[in-house]
């Protein structure tokens, strides 16, 4: 009788220590903003701002310096990061593609395995959210004052301003609905600062009497570049709107004309939505400005530094929001105890262009676009202040976190799981290539179709259908993207062993010229 009983002990005492040794499955928050160039967070060495809220998590964590998207524009890289699929598969290539909701995802898959999963602010992707316990996300690109909300109960308007309203609901649903005993992800996602930019009242007059440093190619004429960078229409001189980018207030505020441009009546329509007293705070901000433009307006190469210097006023106000409840949420984790067991993840759904050529806007495989910041804070795993210099994408971010929770990524994700980067582990067998895809053609600003490679040194794009153009880049000797190399005599040999790689990228994700013709429109017999 004894020996059973022994037995029976000994089953329990293994059981409980197996449960000790069992590591708590991590609580994931997944910050994103949307259009944050890695240029305005100081953490990448911005000269133009400072972000302290955001360094934290590289001084607390890993920053990520060659972090990458696999095609430049807002729903397509939301799809991605769902799916871990590239686009040509998850069916999101453009803004205007829904999103099939029936995929697997990251979401689904946590919270069929215990994960409570929220999520809250930008979505854009027209269908309802999936696979998630809780969701209230703004209608398409959402509204800067007073925006209104998408959630399971119908449309609601909520009064203040959207970055700090989407940290109110995180927030709120931290403190009062989460169940403290089962693991959390949460998808916390900014609108800001996605044009046209307007700043919040505690940011309207931060950077006021400030000149912002030009960056070295704001005046550039595109020589030695193709038809591409030539014939698109997002440079800050030409296409940048005086009403709603630039906030030259129109005479009538009051009335929408249909005979108006849609950058007057885009004005009006954000400024209608404001109560009198945000009204009243942002006349007195920008009516100063107004006046002084009216009164004596900037002409030739004035008048682009003028709507650079402009267009950086609000860019980095916005910006300045974002930072400040990123600080709130890192606060409430520290006094809640809950930062020991939480990984934060920050970035932004894609680069962004601050006048480099030009440019506003994103789209392009050049580097402004093409990469985006990513800081990773994982206590007791990631070492402080540390950083990574491989190549990652956006396609990583599904299994790295499923990988994190415990979970095997299914067979038709396409990207790599970070969890052995932020472990600090040896990875002889990282990728040494990425292939990056944009189909939004033609379509506003005007960008071409291109896909491409790129390696540590060089990058390859072609320029496709309307045109059939190639570019090569030297970005260790050329890291502006200034001189394209392709044709050029001594890089046949170069050129021959990035299109077979390329090549060879295009099979391994299981893109094609069929996949691609499929999406468009069928033109009619």
């Amino acid at each position: 009788m004894k020996k059973p009983v022994f037995i029976i002990l000994l089953s329990i005492v293994a059981f409980l220590y197996a449960c000790q040794k069992q590591p708590e499955r991590p609580n994931i928050i997944f910050i994103m903003s949307d259009d944050h160039a890695y240029q305005a967070i100081s953490a990448y060495g911005s000269v133009i701002n400072k972000t302290p809220n955001i360094d934290r998590l590289a001084q607390e964590g890993m920053i990520f310096q060659n972090a990458f998207v696999t095609n430049s524009i807002c729903a397509p890289c939301r799809a991605v990061i769902l799916t871990g699929k590239y686009s040509h598969l998850n069916g999101v290539l453009d803004n205007v593609l829904e999103f099939d909701t029936a995929q697997a995802t990251f979401p689904k898959i946590l919270q069929e395995a215990g994960y409570q999963t929220v999520m809250i602010g930008k979505w854009h992707l027209k269908s309802d959210p999936k696979g998630f316990d809780f969701w209230k996300v703004l209608p398409g690109q959402g509204n800067y004052y007073n925006p209104d909300f998408r959630t399971p109960e119908g449309r609601k308007q909520i009064e203040g301003y959207v970055t700090d309203i989407i940290t109110d609901v995180a927030l709120d649903w931290l403190k009062n609905s989460r169940d403290p005993d089962r693991p959390f992800m949460m998808m916390y996602h900014h609108k800001a600062p996605h044009r046209e930019w307007w700043p919040g009242p505690d940011h309207l007059k931060t950077f006021d009497g400030v000149t912002f440093p030009e960056p070295p190619t704001l005046f550039d004429d595109y020589t030695n570049r193709g038809s591409a960078a030539r014939e698109q229409e997002m440079t800050i001189l030409h296409h940048m709107n005086p009403g709603s980018d630039l906030k030259i207030k129109p005479d009538d505020v009051d009335t929408i004309r249909p005979d108006d441009p849609w950058n007057i009546n885009a004005y009006k329509w954000n400024y209608r939505r404001m109560t009198d007293e945000q009204r009243r705070q942002w006349d007195e901000a920008y009516d100063p400005m107004v006046e002084a433009f009216k009164s004596n307006p900037p002409e030739g190469d004035d008048l682009l530094k003028w709507k650079y210097q402009r267009y950086m006023h609000d860019y980095l106000s916005c910006i300045a929001s974002v930072d400040d409840n990123v600080g709130r949420l890192l606060d409430y984790l520290d006094k809640s105890g809950l930062t020991e067991n939480t990984i934060v993840v920050y970035t932004s759904d894609q680069g962004f262009y601050l006048g480099e050529h030009g440019w506003f806007d994103k789209r392009f495989m050049y580097e402004e676009s093409f990469r985006t910041p990513l800081l990773i804070r994982w206590p007791g795993r990631t070492k402080p202040g540390s950083q990574c210099e491989k190549m990652v994408m956006n396609l990583d971010f599904a299994e790295t976190f499923l990988d994190a929770a415990g979970l095997t990524p299914p067979e038709q994700m396409q990207g790599e799981s970070l969890v052995p980067l932020l472990k600090g582990e040896t990875t002889d067998t990282w990728r040494n290539a990425l292939y990056y895809h944009y189909y939004e053609y033609p379509a506003v600003h005007m960008v071409k179709r291109h896909y491409g490679i790129r390696t540590e040194r060089y990058k390859l794009i072609h320029f496709y259908y309307d045109i059939d153009e190639w570019e090569l880049y030297d970005l260790q000797e050329d890291p502006h993207e200034l001189n394209n190399l392709y044709g050029k005599e001594g890089y046949d040999e170069i050129t021959a062993d990035l299109k077979s790689r390329l090549n060879s990228l295009i099979n391994q994700y299981g893109d094609s010229d069929e996949l691609t013709r499929s999406f468009l429109p069928q033109e009619k017999e």
